[in-house]
């Protein structure tokens, strides 16, 4: 027979033994005491559950979106798809949260439609160097994401020049990727295809689509280097970087060494719908 923890410790104090008496006593204490403490459904007392400072379940949240982003980078294959949505299986509260300030879009029961294109893409591109030291920009991999962070469109691309500097560091892409590249031609079609009718949101979108030689309506873009709120708060009216306003805005750090276009992307997302309204108004005086 083993006796447990408590019943050990009254023996001890008896020198041992445990009279009848001393035990119905005992058992009367231990059972008042289960009564008196509550008990959680993972079967710890109340207090003596960590107490969490208020706002540490969001950060948690950032931190493990800023984690999964991390390792989507190290695998960087085409066309991977990935949900954005820390919240995965996390509390309704939680989940309310993180909608609430903007970080995270709720799309539990609603995944069919996360993995559509939708109304709102975002697109960053990367660059290689071409023509004399290397100093101009080819396009070298496009990517697109959806309003929910899913991958759309992920390609390597073909420079039409030869390429003199491939910007590893810098743009991630390296001679290899080019064994399974697609031409300028497929790129910029498969892009134009997405692009039609669509919000197109992005960081210096005039620069990626120049290098795709391609045109969008001024009243459909929503750039997040150009919106004035983001310029007044965070460069004194200049040009804000989008590592800078990803870590301002929404407390993650990124393009922490080699770059990533579907990092970058879904960042660009992230931004417009925190301020969204803003993005809104702002456009509706603009054109209206």
């Amino acid at each position: 027979m083993v006796l447990s923890s408590n019943w050990q410790a009254l023996l001890a104090s008896k020198g041992g033994s445990l009279s009848s008496k001393d035990a119905k006593q005992s058992k009367r204490k231990i059972t008042n005491g289960r009564q008196n403490s509550k008990i959680t459904k993972a079967g710890i007392p109340q207090d003596a559950r960590p107490k969490r400072k208020s706002g540490s379940r969001i950060m948690d949240m950032v931190y493990n979106m800023n984690r999964e982003i991390s390792k989507s980078e190290k695998d960087k294959l085409e066309g991977k798809l990935f949900e954005f949505n820390p919240a995965k299986g996390k509390t309704d509260d939680t989940v309310k949260k993180l909608v609430h300030v903007g970080i995270v879009e709720d799309t539990r029961g609603n995944n069919n439609k996360s993995k559509q294109i939708g109304k709102y893409i975002a697109m960053d591109c990367e660059f290689v160097g071409v023509g004399p030291e290397g100093k101009e920009s080819a396009l070298a991999r496009i990517s697109i994401v959806n309003y929910f962070g899913q991958v759309v469109l992920d390609e390597f691309v073909k420079p039409r020049e030869k390429v003199v500097e491939w910007r590893t560091w810098v743009s991630g892409i390296k001679p290899e990727h080019m064994k399974n590249a697609v031409t300028f031609k497929e790129a910029q079609k498969r892009t134009a295809d997405i692009l039609d009718g669509r919000i197109l949101v992005g960081h210096a979108l005039k620069h990626d689509l120049e290098a795709l030689m391609l045109s969008h309506p001024k009243s459909m873009l929503r750039d997040t280097s150009r919106h004035l709120p983001f310029r007044q708060a965070y460069a004194k009216g200049k040009t804000p970087s989008l590592k800078k306003l990803t870590r301002e805005v929404l407390k993650i750090v990124i393009q922490e060494g080699e770059h990533s276009s579907v990092e970058d992307a879904r960042a660009t997302m992230l931004l417009y719908k925190k301020e969204k309204a803003e993005f809104e108004k702002i456009h509706r005086n603009t054109f209206n």
